[in-house]
């Protein structure tokens, strides 16, 4: 079996399988397009044949740890493939096609496996989300406390978007992703009779001018988007420099390393055991 586990970790073998890997993420992608379902039949012939291949390669890694097949479920990479495997055996007609086309797309994050960088990417998120925690209490705070006090200030004027807690709140993550939240802001600045009540004039029953509103957005705007925003930024930063840092102190050992290290160990247990025969002989 050292020669499957040669095999499986072989450079050409794992290129191969990202080129396959490639190939599904593709082959998802124009299936989207109906018109090109059409002009090429033969693509469920390529999802079958990527189906096969990683059925081949998950059999040809469990055969790489026999006898000791508990390591192959024991590498959380192996689970996950098996999770890809029977997500596409899952049926794409009837009612849950939609749901058997979108766990298709699990084949792409096999994708990490293979690149190192990504590991330490990911790797990097989920051990920078305790840090990121406290992060999101802040922002929790800071968006309650805007959106309460824009409830309070702009209701009356503009009640599309301060009408209640939670539609301010709807309302400030629109103004944080700086998508148009400038129309916001200006409504508050020159009154809803004046700016941004165009497509519901009867919903300006009380408009009011407040210049002043400016001093609000802006803040928020400052707050939210450059200082919790570079904190969440330097919190992955940081974790991810850590994390390179360990794996160049620490790299994870060479496959064939690993191999020769365990059948060195196999070779003294068996020797330990020849010794006690004769002992008892």
């Amino acid at each position: 079996m050292g020669a499957l586990a040669r095999l499986v970790e072989s450079g050409p073998f794992q290129a191969f399988s990202v080129g396959v890997i490639l190939l599904a993420a593709l082959v998802v992608g124009l299936e989207t397009y109906p018109e090109v379902l059409r002009a090429l039949p033969w693509l469920p012939a390529l999802n079958t044949f990527v189906l096969g291949f990683f059925i081949l390669e998950a059999s040809l890694r469990f055969l790489a740890t026999w006898p000791r097949a508990g390591r192959y479920f024991a590498d959380g990479w192996n689970l996950f493939d098996l999770l890809v495997i029977a997500a596409s055996f899952l049926p794409e007609t009837g009612p849950y096609a939609p749901v058997a086309r979108v766990l298709r797309l699990l084949r792409v994050l096999r994708l990490v496996r293979f690149l190192r960088e990504l590991q330490i990417i990911l790797l990097a998120l989920a051990r920078a989300i305790p840090a990121m925690g406290y992060v999101i209490l802040l922002l929790f705070l800071h968006f309650y406390v805007f959106a309460v006090a824009g409830v309070f200030l702009f209701r009356e004027n503009d009640p599309v978007h301060f009408a209640n807690l939670h539609t301010a709140l709807l309302t400030l993550f629109r103004v944080m992703t700086l998508e148009d939240w400038t129309d916001v802001m200006y409504t508050q600045i020159y009154g809803c009779d004046r700016y941004g009540f165009g497509f519901a004039e009867e919903l300006c029953t009380s408009p009011r001018a407040m210049p002043w509103a400016a001093l609000y957005f802006v803040v928020f705007v400052l707050l939210g988007t450059v200082i919790f925003l570079n904190l969440f930024i330097g919190i992955i930063v940081n974790t991810m420099d850590e994390i390179r840092r360990r794996h160049q102190e620490f790299p994870p050992p060479n496959p064939k390393e690993a191999e020769l290290a365990r059948l060195e160990a196999d070779l003294e247990t068996l020797k330990e055991r020849v010794r006690r025969l004769r002992e008892g002989a």
